[in-house]
């Protein structure tokens, strides 16, 4: 192992595209005369997580961020770019989904000590199985008596521990999470994100977390990249963006949030649509929307680089 091994990060997304065919019937294009529909919902996205650390997609639904989160857990294909995910020395790393709906995930039919066990079939015998999920169920703050019970039997907070616990059976060293507390109550969210924090510290987890929540993102996050219709448009250490944010859309993001100190403070709507992905506007995607728009951003894409604040912006206006 080299030097520069040891610097490799976890997750390595290079230009990253994926591209769906949305079109009608090949019969009915025929008969129409119509045309193939493409919906570009990643395009050219790049980012990297260091071992340890999270990384967070923000924006707003549709932007691609969870279709990334997919391919990167190797339930779609790319159309474009590449996915590295190793570790140093080229050891291979094991990743485990976290999904919005936990209840989804988990087989209603199976305890949930059965759920927590498939992974564990191949690596421990029956008779060491009981104790493992014990202790697993432990660690995600629930009674090892639960291996017991159905999916049903618990709330939203506790399946969301379970998904947490069953990825810890598999030896997950990469874990990416879909939105994983947004379908929570505010003071389950906060248990479901102290639980993730304090499991990162011990056991060294990478994570790539997936939210449309600023609020979440500021607890949780190392670095964040803020998406915009398949575009990354904003990426650098959550400090620099959270405190600093140079793109308009990323700041509008955060004219949202609430703000316990000044909760009556004047707030600037997140006004306009999002253009259809079926056809994007010319330049700039968010020129429709953005207050400092210019002809050049209705005439060419800008491309992410370095801002002076730290963080990389895709914006003419930051770089002018």
């Amino acid at each position: 192992m080299t030097d520069n091994d040891t610097q490799l990060p976890l997750l390595r997304v290079v230009n990253l595209g994926r591209s769906f065919d949305v079109s009608e019937p090949f019969l009915q294009r025929l008969v129409t005369n119509a045309s193939r529909k493409i919906v570009k919902a990643v395009d050219g996205v790049s980012f990297s997580i260091e071992p340890g650390t999270t990384f967070s997609l923000v924006g707003e639904s549709g932007c691609g961020k969870s279709t990334v989160a997919r391919l990167v857990a190797g339930l779609e294909k790319p159309t474009s770019g590449s996915i590295a995910i190793r570790k140093p020395g080229g050891e291979r790393v094991r990743l485990q989904m976290v999904f919005q709906d936990p209840i989804g995930s988990l087989n209603p039919r199976w305890k949930i000590g059965r759920s927590i066990a498939e992974p564990l079939r191949q690596k421990l015998p029956q008779s060491a199985r009981r104790a493992r999920i014990g202790e697993l169920l432990a660690t995600v703050g629930l009674s090892p008596g639960d291996a017991d019970k159905y999916p049903h039997e618990f709330s939203g907070g506790q399946r969301q521990r379970i998904s947490i616990a069953r990825a810890l059976a598999a030896d997950a060293e990469l874990l990416l999470l879909d939105e994983p507390t947004s379908a929570l109550d505010v003071s389950v969210q906060a248990q479901v994100l102290n639980l993730l924090k304090d499991l990162q510290q011990r056991l060294g987890l990478t994570y790539l977390f997936i939210s449309h929540n600023l609020s979440v993102v500021r607890f949780l996050s190392d670095r964040i990249g803020v998406m915009y219709l398949g575009r990354m448009v904003e990426e650098g250490p959550s400090e620099d963006i959270l405190d600093h944010p140079q793109h308009p859309y990323t700041r509008l993001l955060l004219e949202t949030v609430p703000d316990l100190e000044a909760p009556k403070r004047d707030r600037a709507p997140l006004g306009g649509d999002i253009p259809s992905p079926l056809n994007p506007p010319p330049g700039c995607a968010f020129n429709p929307r953005c207050p400092l728009a210019m002809d050049l951003c209705r005439q060419k894409r800008p491309e992410l680089k370095p801002s002076a604040a730290g963080a990389n912006v895709a914006c003419h206006a930051v770089a002018g």
